[in-house]
């Protein structure tokens, strides 16, 4: 049986009171019946899983492998977690979206630090992923460089992040970026 990337991180039972490992947020698009959050309208916002091209399967590193029968211990399970980690940290950008002016909710992990607050963090699209988890792809996690510092940005907090997104590589001992938010605003996130 396959799982998903929320799936697989889920299954390590973690949670942070309102959020479990592998939570997603839902952004305005899953709102229905309730006030969604007004946005400027020139940052449409974008879903976590358009960042992967439609062709591109986070999960073929696995197919053939059970990773039920593998022990940790298992040099079967070394090689399929090497082999994992370097098509993952490869993983491919969607040109569509490089460019273009964007907002979308995600999980902060502050990376950079100046006395005036966080100038620099990494997002995720689930809780406790790079810190709980192991890092989601590449293309599952965007380098935002704040355009002035917040004083209060928390890890693992929720927000809403809007700017404009491009292709660029980054890397972190938390993990690899395939994107890079040029981020105008950033606010908690409110469901």
């Amino acid at each position: 049986m396959e799982q998903t990337l929320a799936q697989l991180a889920s299954d390590s039972g973690a949670t942070d009171g309102e959020y479990a490992v592998g939570d997603r947020l839902t952004g305005n698009a899953g709102k229905a019946g309730k006030a969604a959050t007004v946005f400027d309208p020139a940052f449409p916002e974008l879903q976590w899983d358009n960042l992967m091209p439609a062709d591109w399967d986070p999960m073929a590193a696995f197919r053939g492998l059970n990773i039920a029968e593998l022990q940790d211990n298992d040099p079967k399970a070394q090689e399929a977690l090497e082999k994992m980690r370097k098509a993952w940290n490869d993983a491919p950008v969607n040109p569509a979206y490089t460019g273009k002016k964007v907002r979308i909710p995600g999980f902060a992990i502050p990376i950079e630090q100046s006395e005036k607050g966080v100038d620099e963090l990494l997002l995720v699209p689930y809780f406790g992923a790079c810190i709980h988890t192991p890092p989601p792809p590449a293309n599952q996690i965007i380098h935002v460089k704040l355009s002035e510092p917040q004083p209060a940005v928390g890890a693992m907090q929720a927000y809403w992040v809007w700017g404009e997104l491009t292709a660029s590589k980054f890397s972190s001992e938390l993990g690899d970026a395939a994107y890079l938010l040029s981020a105008t605003g950033i606010q908690p996130y409110d469901e």
